[in-house]
């Protein structure tokens, strides 16, 4: 079985959506503008360090539609979609996944953003199977603010991967694999697989790739 397994902000993706939807919550009122920003731009710069703590910031990046409640959210999320997601989506992306899917491979979005904003940009490349960090439900149903089970970042993609074959009887042995990440937090899925492909990779990893032959593949200006 051969498995493309993609990373989502920056790699297919030419901007962080979790990043994204954050200041589109600021643009549209459910921010404070000066706090959002400061708090919203910290975690992002430490998730380029590799420093991000996960549970933190999912707590701040859910905040808003937690006071907000499904409906609003939903037709907010909506909204972000058609004003950011879909300008973004280019060509050449969507391309990258169809030529898998032609070729009878299954295709899955690994990121390490909250299903919530991904759930719907997986849809709209047309990618059924999404691992993404997933957001636990109180007793109403709705979000809480924590994360349910192993957050997909870091080493977690390798575990949550893992479960995703388990699932489905399949083990690392036994399916090709190939991954497609902008990010040095990735490094981990990368050394797993059988075929990494830096995509758009900030500096780190495209030193990481040339130091040891990886395919680098660059779809959109290079990573800031």
């Amino acid at each position: 079985m051969k498995l493309a397994l993609f990373d989502l902000d920056h790699t297919l993706l030419p901007l962080d959506s979790d990043y994204s939807w954050g200041v589109y919550t600021q643009a549209i009122g459910w921010a404070d503008p000066v706090e959002f920003k400061a708090r919203n731009e910290q975690f992002f710069a430490d998730y380029q360090a590799g420093t991000l703590d996960v549970h933190a910031y999912v707590r701040f990046a859910t905040d808003a539609i937690r006071r907000h409640g499904r409906e609003a959210s939903l037709r907010a999320r909506e909204r972000f979609m058609a004003e950011v997601i879909a300008p973004a989506i280019r060509p050449q992306a969507l391309e990258l996944v169809r030529s898998h899917q032609r070729a009878g491979e299954q295709v899955v979005i690994v990121t390490a953003t909250n299903r919530f904003v991904t759930e719907p940009i997986a849809a709209a490349f047309g990618v059924d199977e999404l691992i993404a960090v997933d957001l636990a439900t109180g007793p109403d149903g709705w979000i809480t603010g924590e994360i349910a089970g192993v957050p997909s970042m870091r080493e977690g993609k390798v575990l949550r991967m893992d479960a995703w074959l388990a699932a489905r009887g399949l083990a690392w042995d036994r399916v090709q694999a190939t991954f497609y990440s902008d990010s040095m937090n990735d490094l981990p899925l990368l050394e797993r697989v059988d075929h990494p492909v830096a995509t758009n990779p900030d500096p780190r990893l495209r030193a990481v790739a040339s130091q040891r032959s990886w395919r680098i593949l660059d779809l959109f200006p290079p990573h800031p």
